[in-house]
């Protein structure tokens, strides 16, 4: 029977998981990887910590290297963008010509989010998502005394303030919530690492808006706040989220809706044609509706889920969403449903003032999410908490002398 061709259009972690999962699991067709990018394909997170901070080199991004395409076949096109998508004829249009597939997998996914309002184009004012973008950031950052101002208190806003205290530059935050991360692990998780930057002389202002950057001679010199206050800067950060990439669905009218719309098994609306990562917004059977997850969790594990689909696996894909951070001497892992956090009591075991602790989020007395700040080797236990969905005693789960191993595990 003749080789069929699966190409897998992508530059990231979910691309480079996914080609390995299909080797993995006796997959013997042709492979064939297109990406924008003039690299292999890498993950991000050591893009605003590590590589950042510049602790780690830049092959410390790439989780299979040129040997590994070249040993198990696997064309990577690098610098080759992929413009339209029929899937009338399985064809996929590129800057390089025309290719054809008979399986497709669209691992695109996202664009940091620019500054829509004026001096977003100024020079001192920068995005984070790719190597170029850190490698420009952490260029201007190892200058040190540069006054630096993040505009989002997200994950990547707080990352990159951290690696900037490392530098020496001084550094305000601007976020629009009470507290920073608000959306993802609630007021006074946010207040923790308020107060952690705070300590490290990072300004926090919180509920502020910005209405423009502003400069001299093209270069930024402040930020202007709904106020009217000018807050000084040498350097600007934007971070303020990403947006799915989702164009080369559109041109192939694949049905959209805060990313590619899958089911539980990257399955697009075309025959054919699957996404995972960032871009995929993938039917969850535990919530019962669709979930898009941007965090590096998802990109690995969905990433090998989609190649073992790709190599005629049937599965659901059912991953807990995961993620984590490094700031300063602080470490964190969260796992869980933020969706249902938000509406949920919040059990603490540990010390929260003292930054060790497990906090977890109870909806109807079961697990939902749960995040170890500083505490080790508990996140099996957690992500176990949440898959059993069984009623536990909030009193034994803050209490620190009853192993989490006993809650929930006689139910």
């Amino acid at each position: 029977m003749a080789r069929e061709r699966v190409v897998v259009v992508g530059g990231g972690l979910t691309a480079a998981r996914a080609v390995e999962s299909m080797r993995e699991h006796d997959v013997d067709d042709e492979i064939v990887v297109v990406t924008e990018e003039r690299r292999l394909p890498y993950e991000r997170p050591p893009l605003s910590k590590g590589y950042l901070e510049g602790d780690d080199p830049s092959s410390a991004i790439y989780p299979l290297d040129a040997a590994w395409y070249r040993d198990h076949d696997v064309d990577v096109r690098r610098g080759v963008r992929a413009t339209a998508l029929d899937v009338g004829t399985r064809t996929l249009a590129t800057d390089a010509g025309e290719l054809a597939w008979d399986r497709l997998l669209i691992a695109t996914g996202a664009t940091a989010r620019r500054f829509e309002g004026p001096g977003a184009g100024l020079r001192g004012v920068h995005l984070l998502r790719s190597l170029p973008d850190a490698t420009r950031l952490r260029t201007a950052l190892r200058a040190g005394d540069r006054r630096v101002v993040v505009i989002g208190s997200s994950w990547i806003g707080l990352e990159v303030a951290a690696a900037a205290r490392g530098y020496g530059d001084p550094v305000t935050v601007l976020g629009r919530s009470e507290a920073p991360l608000v959306g993802a692990v609630g007021r006074e998780l946010g207040g923790m690492f308020a107060d952690l930057h705070r300590e490290h002389d990072v300004e926090m202002r919180t509920e502020v808006a910005v209405s423009a950057i502003e400069g001299e001679q093209g270069r930024v010199r402040g930020v202007v706040l709904s106020t009217g206050e000018e807050v000084p800067a040498d350097l600007v950060v934007v971070g303020i989220g990403a947006t799915p990439n989702v164009g080369l669905a559109a041109s192939a009218r694949l049905t959209v809706d805060d990313g590619i719309v899958t089911d539980a098994a990257f399955r697009t609306s075309a025959d054919g044609v699957y996404a995972a990562g960032d871009v995929a917004n993938v039917f969850n059977p535990t919530l019962g509706h669709r979930l898009r997850v941007e965090h590096w969790a998802n990109a690995d594990a969905s990433g090998r889920a989609v190649g073992r689909v790709l190599a005629g696996e049937e599965l659901e894909y059912d991953e807990i969403p995961y993620f984590y951070t490094d700031q300063y001497d602080l470490g964190m892992e969260y796992s869980g449903y933020g969706e249902l956090a938000d509406r949920a009591d919040l059990v603490v075991r540990g010390d929260l003032a003292a930054r060790e602790c497990v906090a977890f989020w109870l909806l109807d007395r079961r697990v939902v999410a749960g995040m170890n700040v500083n505490v080790w080797d508990v996140n099996d236990e957690v992500q176990r908490l949440i898959r059993a969905r069984v009623a536990v005693d909030p009193a034994a789960l803050a209490d620190p002398d009853v192993p989490l191993s006993e809650i929930g595990a006689a139910a």
